[in-house]
Formats: structure tokens, sequence, C-alpha cells
């Protein structure tokens, strides 16, 4: 049944990865055409406004040439004058609307991953759901102002995210990837919040007091006793998360002062760097345990 259910879980787990990586590939294609269609739409806005100035430059030559009419022309240039600033914030009302229109496709394309959205009177409000290995978690949100330049009205993200780094870079340039990278710092830090909890919550009578945190989670000591062959060694682990964007760890030290081998450091090591760290703990158990039997 174990085997069943391991199989039935990677065939769905599989499909789902199918699925968001044809999402994926869908948005991109749906991006570079948006992005052509903006293009598009500044050329055209930019020769209406050089057709202008050029009507503007032959009054002025035909104002030169005739004197009796200057008057005339110089209502003329001041109105041929007023209209390239009309064309101008005509060029800029359609870009936002394509922007707008680009936002809300992106989110349909999105909806499976995570980021949703609604549109609102200034802009759009994005919701961004996070998750680890299928459990649902916080949700943070923030006012999108769809104006030139884009800009964040409110939010919801804890102040230890680098949100202000992030939409420097790609905000302006590319929404999709500034909702995709903001998205993959919230879902690294709410997974490996998730883990510590998960550990301090079921496995406490192991645990030597609690486990030293951050605020971001992403630098842990704890100290934990597991016994082996009748006797218990007493191991403190720190585990330091490099890659603010991702759920394990980059660098993990496990030390005892015991006699435990080296062997047995490693392979407590091993588990913390490739396994969730609760996972990793129930593991590190079950040898412990398979080991003390075999004695």
């Amino acid at each position: 049944m174990e085997e069943t259910a391991a199989h039935l879980r990677d065939g769905v787990l599989s499909h789902l990865e199918k699925l968001e990586a044809h999402v994926r590939e869908l948005a991109l294609k749906q991006e570079e055409a948006q992005r052509n269609q903006e293009t598009v739409a500044r050329l055209q806005a930019k020769v209406r406004e050089l057709r202008l100035q050029r009507d503007e430059l032959k009054t002025k030559v035909n104002l030169q040439c005739s004197g009796p009419l200057q008057l005339l022309g110089e209502e003329e240039a001041t109105s041929s004058r007023v209209e390239p600033v009309q064309v101008a914030e005509t060029s800029t009302q359609a870009v936002l609307e394509w922007k707008l229109e680009n936002v809300m496709g992106m989110l349909q394309a999105f909806r499976l991953t995570g980021i949703s959205g609604k549109l609102t009177n200034q802009g759009v409000c994005i919701c961004l759901s996070t998750a680890y290995e299928g459990t649902y978690l916080d949700s943070y949100y923030l006012d999108l102002l769809l104006q030139q330049p884009v800009r964040i009205q409110r939010h919801s993200i804890p102040v230890f995210i680098p949100l202000e780094q992030i939409a420097k870079k790609y905000l302006q340039a590319d929404i999709k990837c500034f909702l995709s990278v903001l998205l993959d710092h919230l879902n690294a830090y709410a997974g490996r919040k998730y883990q510590t909890e998960q550990l301090q919550e079921h496995f406490a009578a192991f645990l030597e007091g609690t486990v030293q945190k951050n605020s971001l989670y992403n630098l842990l000591t704890f100290s934990y006793s597991l016994d082996v062959d009748s006797t218990t060694f007493p191991f403190t682990a720190k585990l330091l998360y490099g890659d603010p964007a991702c759920c394990h760890p980059t660098e993990v030290v496990v030390t005892c002062k015991g006699d435990a081998s080296v062997e047995e450091r490693g392979a407590h090591s091993a588990a913390f760097s490739k396994m969730p760290l609760h996972e990793a703990f129930v593991s590190l158990r079950s040898s412990a345990d398979r080991l003390e039997k075999s004695v």
C-alpha cells in the first residue's frame, strides 16, 4: 500500500510539475507578444508626434515667407505645440492600458502558482499565497498603481523581505518577473518557518530548549539528543540558508559533545542538507532505532 501511495503521489507531483512548466511556457510567450505590442504602440505614438513636429516646422517656414500672416501663423504654431503634448498623453495612456491587460493576463496564467489579483480603481491588488509541500501557509498582499512609473501603494510583505531591492530591479522592466522573484522569497521564508515550527511541535522531547533563529529563519541553531547503541549523544546543529529564495540550507555544521563518530555527524549533516528539517529528524531517529535493534 505504501509503495502504491508513493507511486500515486509521484505521478500526481510529476503531472503538476508538467502543468506548471506548460503554464510558464505560455506565460513567456504571452509576455513576448505583449511586449512587442507595447513597443508597436510606443512607435506609432512617436510617429504621430514626429509628424506633428514636422507640420509645426512647415508652419514656421511659411510664416517667414508671409509677413502679413504672421499673427495668424503664431496662433497656428501655438496650437501645433499643444498637440504633441496631447499625443504624448495619449501614448502614455495607451501604454498603461497595455500594462493593465498584460497584468490581468499574467495573473490568469499564474493562478496555479500562488499569484492572484483583482482590479482596483487605480491598478491591481495582488495576493501572493505561500505553500510548502502541499500545505498552504500565509498570504501577502500588495497594491500596484499602474501608472508611469508603476508604484507600490501599500503592502503586507514582511520588512525583512528585500521588497525594495526586488522592485528596483524588476518592477518597471518586467512585472511578471518581479512577482515571481518576490513569491520565491516569500515561499522560501514560509517554508523555513514551517519546517522549524514542525520540528519544535513534533520533536520537542528531543530538543534541548527552543530553536534559536532570526526573523528570516535563515540561520538556525538547536541542540538535540539521540540514543545510539544505548548511549545518549548530545548534538548541536547550525544551519545557514545562504540562498534567500531556497528552503534548504547551504551550510550545515553538526557537533557532538560525546564520542559520536565523524560518520555519524556526517550523516546528520547530510540529512539536514537534503531533507526538510522535520523529515530529517524522522530519518535520523529511524536510523538510530534500527542500529539499536541490530545491536
